[in-house]
């Protein structure tokens, strides 16, 4: 399928900045199960390319001059095929072993080793039965509820809260698969929207658990389904953090607010 994309940025603040550097992970790479066809993002200063240890495009933008406003757009259409959530891994499992660490938004708690120990039971960690066990449970026990949480939220405060967004329930698979003993890794990205074109209000993300022999293994606990050809890829990392759609440092004594609108649609429906 062909998805279109429309995702619009905009900061303001209540007094000028004198000096913004920020990174911006807005830009998918062609690969298994995608090519990116067009792609664009206007910026209000030119923007530096580069590649990050993830493999992932990333463009730094520098605004060396006063500013209220800072908007970005993007726009783009990515040709998506159904791998049936897996992606394949011609490496070793030692060599992603990395991604078995904790971070500072998945490291486990006690109720994340409870988790995992009630799903997994007797079976082996990388039994495709216990990872999509795990999806259900983490479907089941973490409900969609924006609002509730934000960047700095961790798995286990999203566990124990019993609700979050997708980018919490992301955070609480890695957590469960590392646990587990299996490498696994955040994605962003964006997913498509149903034919009546429903917005979206932010970006999506989901997580990839390693599994030998198989590849990596894509599990989506906030719809509780495994990726299909709906599903854009932008970005993966350990957690949120390395993937963070927009990041960087401000100069300047004023409060900062952000607008962000997404479109996300079959091309065929924008094209009618």
């Amino acid at each position: 399928m062909d998805i279109h994309v429309d995702h619009r940025t905009e900061y303001t603040y209540s007094e000028p900045n004198k000096h913004s550097i920020q990174y911006i992970r807005l830009t998918p790479t062609s690969g298994p199960g995608q090519q990116v066809r067009e792609w664009t993002i206007d910026a209000p200063a030119e923007l530096t390319a580069w590649q990050d240890g993830f493999g992932n495009i990333v463009h730094t933008l520098v605004m060396a001059e006063d500013h209220d406003t800072m908007s970005l757009q993007v726009n783009g259409i990515v040709s998506t095929a159904n791998m049936d959530g897996i992606l394949p891994y011609d490496g070793s499992i030692e060599g992603a072993g990395f991604l078995i660490q904790p971070t500072a938004l998945t490291k486990p708690s006690e109720a994340v080793r409870d988790l995992v120990l009630a799903t997994k039971g007797a079976r082996p960690a990388a039994s495709l039965d216990f990872l999509h066990d795990l999806l259900r449970e983490i479907t089941d026990r973490v409900t969609y509820i924006p609002g509730e949480t934000d960047v700095d939220t961790t798995a286990a405060q999203a566990l124990e809260a019993g609700r979050g967004v997708c980018q919490d329930h992301a955070h609480i698979f890695a957590a469960c698969a590392r646990l587990a003993g299996l490498p696994a890794r955040y994605v962003s990205g964006y997913l498509c929207a149903t034919e009546d074109g429903d917005q979206q209000q932010a970006s999506h993300a989901w997580a990839e658990a390693l599994v030998p022999d198989l590849g990596w293994v894509a599990f989506d606990p906030a719809n509780g389904v495994s990726p299909h050809e709906g599903y854009l890829r932008v970005a993966v990392g350990r957690d949120y953090a390395d993937t963070a759609p927009v990041r960087g440092l401000r100069t300047g004594p004023g409060e900062e607010r952000m607008a962000v609108r997404v479109a996300v649609l079959d091309a065929a429906i924008v094209q009618q």
